[in-house]
């Protein structure tokens, strides 16, 4: 089997103590705000902050693979910076988030096309 964790060279004691240490943050991240002030009004400074969560979530799974792409061998590829950069021109003339990303795949698709 290729891929496994012994052949990475995980130990696969650590392998699952890690994955239950994410486990538990991310569950106890989402416990603070759900299950201990679920039932009470956040002030509006918390408020403000948390609508830039999905703003900056987007951008830091994506960069990485506009920036280093696998495919490319970690090399940028100008075909995938130009769909970038189209969808955040889009993104910002339209403040529409699904415009956005749909003209950057298209960019992505046709240029993937034209130059291999």
């Amino acid at each position: 089997m290729s891929g496994t964790a012994l052949e990475s060279g995980i130990d696969t004691a650590t392998l699952w103590i890690v994955i239950l240490a994410l486990g538990a943050g991310s569950f106890g991240m989402r416990f603070v705000f759900l299950g201990l002030i679920g039932d009470r009004p956040l002030p509006d400074w918390l408020l403000r902050h948390l609508r830039y969560t999905a703003v900056s979530v987007l951008p830091a799974l994506v960069a990485p693979l506009v920036l280093w792409p696998r495919a490319t061998g970690g090399e940028p590829d100008p075909v995938r910076l130009s769909a970038a950069f189209v969808t955040l021109g889009v993104a910002y003339v339209t403040k529409n988030v699904l415009a956005a990303m749909v003209t950057g795949g298209a960019v992505l698709v046709a240029g993937a096309y034209w130059f291999g």
